[in-house]
């Protein structure tokens, strides 16, 4: 049955496609495609009416002469430029296999003609990427192709380009010669040629420091091809293309391929990439401009300081919260839907920018908390499934300032649609959130105690439970956070909410962060004579042999240093002492480890042994005498030539103790 939409064509030609007359099938094939051109409704129809299949026949037809082999993949090609669905539904038909298997013939215009379709599939977001890399000699026969014409190389290049989205992708295209195969490329002077093949140098460099460093490396008629990059970021280049290179540049930079103090970086690539940000480009250019130098400046110091004072960028970043303006003038090219999703990226990727600038200056962060209602926005765009994570990463990157936990932060109480976030995120979300909250409840934070009244304790204990070790960090980091400084019902709170079992297992994590944070957790807990003492009497039993396995263990110093210091912590407790000199092994572990290599130890292990013998605290002379008679004074009469300053001073306290 002829669909309705296809009663109006003159539908003699499909009864001659369909037909067993072979001389009507070509001319048949030639109407159809002439009358597919520009229309997705007639190229639709065309699918529902079974036309691929009788298609793909022809093409594998081994008596169908070439003409009728070029027109067929044109069509093929050109139902493809249709919908999403029309891709979807030549896949399922298998056009791509013999699409594919049309590259092996020796007419390089259908071998074009199969490579244009080819280019179109895997272009759009519905392409079954993974289909390039299941034949191992696919590959190698693409970059083969290259020479063979500018269309190819135009095909080619975009299909790589598209193709090229993992670790695994990047090393089988390196591995089969495409970076030397491409190099030419670059330098061709068909843009449609050479833009893909940047695209493709830029897909190849991402996050890949190995693909990244050969790239860096390799030479084109004696010159690195990253100076042949650099000059296409040339303003008399296509903005498209300086973006393109700029990206590359960046990736090749993040990879340690380039290095950052590099003039190709800070004269060239930061200057373009904020040149892309200014008001008079496109919204594409703009939003690619700033992620690009988000991502470029992410954890390079130095990099944030040159691109925050590079032609007023972090003025030109807050222009984007302006979008759209008020009156368009004319230039409301684009319907309202069009315009939310652009003001939604414009303030993803403004988010992302002063994240990245302000996350280890505070000079840069005052800048850009200066930026007009930049909280509001921030604070909005965590409701916003779009901009959710950006706006956090920058709260995260501001929360980092002692001066905004104070005020800004507190002005607008951003603490409570981040608790709200709290309670139930994706783990990505969730890991940022929770960092900044980590923040929010350092000791000089007026956002502290609320949170706190807020529930925030059972969220984070909730945290430390969770199989990602990010959020366990967070959580017992939190934790460590809310306990510094804190009252001994707010500890008692802390150690009731967490339990000693989950504190103990936190002690036997396999992460050394999560381990060192739940220490610090500890130590901040063990605190303040009192709260010592408190603590020691209900827990004691269970600090003890926890602290004794982890110096027992096979840890790193930093670990033991923490574990050190929070005996030297249950030492100051009136107490909490008879917890370490009722335990010679423990007595016997300290003066091992004042005898360490590691002066980091020593200096721990001496200040734990001089909160011992202190001579103001009940029952001094009892632990003088005993410790005397253990050697440990004439271990610190040993230590006392030392050269470095910290240790000297704390065995010269600790011997001024003995009576």
């Amino acid at each position: 049955m002829i669909p309705p939409s296809m009663e109006f064509y003159n539908i003699t030609y499909l009864e001659h496609f369909f037909g067993p007359d072979p001389e009507e099938w070509l001319s048949s094939v030639r109407h159809m495609k002439n009358t597919a051109i520009g229309n997705n409704t007639h190229k639709s129809n065309l699918m529902n009416v079974g036309v691929v299949p009788r298609l793909l026949h022809f093409m594998i037809d081994d008596t169908s002469n070439i003409e009728l082999l070029v027109e067929c993949a044109v069509v093929l090609g050109s139902i493809a430029k249709g919908t999403v669905d029309n891709i979807h539904g030549l896949v399922e038909n298998g056009c791509l296999s013999v699409l594919l298997k049309g590259l092996e013939h020796p007419n390089l215009k259908y071998v074009e003609a199969c490579l244009r379709c080819l280019r179109t599939v895997f272009i759009s977001p519905a392409a079954p990427v993974e289909l390039i890399y299941q034949d191992p000699s696919l590959v190698p026969r693409l970059i083969d192709l290259l020479p063979r014409s500018s269309c190819t190389q135009e095909c080619v290049t975009n299909i790589l380009a598209h193709c090229c989205k993992t670790e695994e992708q990047q090393v089988v295209l390196c591995s089969n010669g495409a970076i030397g195969a491409l190099a030419s490329l670059l330098c061709s002077n068909i843009y449609r040629v050479q833009l893909p093949t940047l695209k493709c140098f830029v897909q190849l460099c991402y996050k890949n420091d190995q693909v990244a460093n050969a790239v860096a490396t390799a030479c084109y008629c004696g010159e690195y091809l990253s100076s042949l990059i650099v000059k296409l970021l040339a303003r008399d280049k296509p903005a498209e293309m300086q973006i393109a290179a700029a990206q590359c540049l960046t990736y090749l930079c993040r990879a340690g391929a380039i290095d950052t103090k590099a003039p190709i970086i800070v004269l060239k690539t930061i200057p373009t990439l904020v040149r892309m940000c200014k008001k008079d480009r496109q919204i594409t250019e703009r939003v690619k401009g700033a992620e690009t130098l988000a991502y470029l400046t992410e954890v390079d110091l130095e990099l944030q300081q040159t691109a925050s004072i590079t032609d007023h960028a972090i003025k030109t970043i807050a222009e984007y919260f302006k979008y759209p303006p008020a009156e368009d003038g004319g230039l409301k090219e684009k319907s309202r839907q069009f315009e939310e999703l652009s003001t939604l990226e414009l303030r993803q990727a403004a988010f992302r920018a002063f994240a990245s600038l302000g996350a280890n200056d505070e000079e840069i962060r005052k800048k850009v908390i200066e930026t007009e209602n930049l909280m509001d926005h921030i604070v909005s765009g965590l409701s916003h499934p779009k901009v959710q994570l950006a706006a956090l990463r920058c709260m995260h990157s501001l929360s980092r300032s002692v001066q905004q936990l104070r005020t800004t932060f507190q002005d607008h109480s951003v603490w409570k649609p981040l608790m709200q976030i709290l309670n139930s995120a994706p783990d990505d979300v969730l890991t940022v959130a929770s960092a900044t909250l980590c923040n929010l409840l350092l000791e000089f934070s007026p956002s502290k105690e609320p949170i706190i009244e807020m529930g925030a304790l059972y969220i984070l204990v909730g945290l430390t439970k969770k199989d990602n070790p990010a959020l366990r960090l967070n959580g017992i980091w939190a934790l460590m956070n809310m306990a510094f400084q804190a009252e001994q019902k707010i500890k008692s709170q802390i150690l009731s909410a967490l339990s000693t079992d989950q504190l103990f297992r936190l002690l036997a994590d396999p992460d050394v962060n999560v381990l060192m944070k739940t220490l610090g957790l500890l130590r901040n807990l063990l605190s303040n004579k009192p709260h010592i003492d408190h603590i020691m009497t209900i827990h004691g039993n269970q600090v003890m042999p926890a602290a004794i396995l982890i110096l027992e263990g096979d840890h790193p110093v930093e670990v033991k240093e923490q574990t050190l210091c929070i005996l030297a912590n249950v030492a100051d407790g009136d107490i909490a002492k008879d917890f370490i000199m009722g335990n010679e092994d423990v007595l016997k572990k300290l003066m091992s480890y004042m005898l360490h290599a590691d002066v980091r130890l020593q200096i721990a292990a001496v200040f734990c042994i001089s909160n011992l013998l202190w001579n103001e605290d009940d029952g001094a002379l009892e632990r003088q005498v005993k410790l005397r008679e253990m050697g440990v004074q004439k271990l610190l009469q040993g230590l006392i030539s030392s050269s470095n300053t910290t240790l000297f001073d704390k065995v010269k306290t600790a011997l001024q103790q003995f009576t």
